[in-house]
């Protein structure tokens, strides 16, 4: 790459990517497919649904976001974005600069890697905390319902909130695995310590905490709500049963008043 100075953007567009490399037969979603061009600019594919460039323009960006479309599944109609400008300067500390610019003391692959793993997750939590605010407002809807006596909720309703939940839970944990180091660091203390410093910047175990706080609150707040819905349902049904059975014991006795009177 010529200059000294480019753009890592990261681009979450969809739920999952088809791997089209050797790489696809690794079982783990966090291995990138990496391509390379004449210019040594990056493209790294996840399978977890982020597409992560090195050097590109927007426009560039958006062509070969084109080319990958029917490798796509879960497409979302406005895909979250996050940048990072990076600039290589031999012999520096590795560091994110008082400006928010990743300095890099040498341009490799393997670091590049590194700085788009991080990118990458921290998108993909973006997307989620995006997604999971309007469903904690319904939430505290819910609570402030129960605290007046109500439960307006249809059941339907309440499943849809623990589908999501679970569904943010898996993905974020299951394949992107905001908390593990990709296996590239494992084995370079220098690639190690530039992630664990991104990681830090971009304060993903902490995001990743909160999310799993607020998924798991807003589980267990639904769930307890629909128990107390279906608590409040069998009892009716209870009644139901009970003035049915004292309709029919009505019903016995009458015909045997009856009964008795007219003989």
């Amino acid at each position: 790459m010529d200059d000294t100075t480019f753009t890592l953007r990261a681009w979450f567009v969809g739920t999952r990517i088809e791997i089209r490399s050797r790489q696809r037969r690794d079982s783990l979603d966090t291995v990138p497919e990496t391509v390379i061009d004449e210019r040594g600019r990056l493209m790294a594919v996840f399978r977890f649904g982020v597409v992560c460039f090195a050097g590109y323009s927007e426009m560039e960006e958006s062509g070969r976001l084109g080319s990958l479309a029917e490798r796509i599944s879960g497409r979302f109609d406005a895909p979250e974005s996050e940048s990072l400008a990076v600039r290589i300067v031999p012999g520096e500390t590795e560091r994110i600069d008082d400006e928010g610019t990743l300095i890099l003391n040498e341009h490799t692959t393997e670091r590049l890697l590194a700085a788009a793993s991080v990118l990458a997750k921290s998108v993909v939590l973006a997307h989620y905390e995006q997604c999971l605010a309007p469903i904690l407002e319904r939430v505290e809807r819910l609570g402030e319902n129960l605290q007046g006596g109500h439960s307006g909720a249809e059941r339907r309703q309440l499943l849809q909130e623990i589908g999501q939940s679970l569904v943010i839970q898996t993905r974020t944990v299951g394949r992107v695995e905001i908390a593990e180091k990709p296996d590239l660091v494992w084995d370079d203390p220098d690639l190690d310590r530039l992630y664990v410093r991104l990681a830090a910047e971009y304060e993903l175990r902490d995001r990743d905490l909160a999310l799993s706080r607020k998924l798991d609150l807003v589980s267990k707040t639904t769930e307890l709500y629909l128990d107390l819905v279906q608590n409040r349902q069998s009892l009716r049904v209870e009644w139901y049963i009970v003035i049915l059975i004292l309709f029919e014991i009505f019903l016995s006795l009458y015909a045997m008043f009856f009964a008795g009177s007219a003989h």
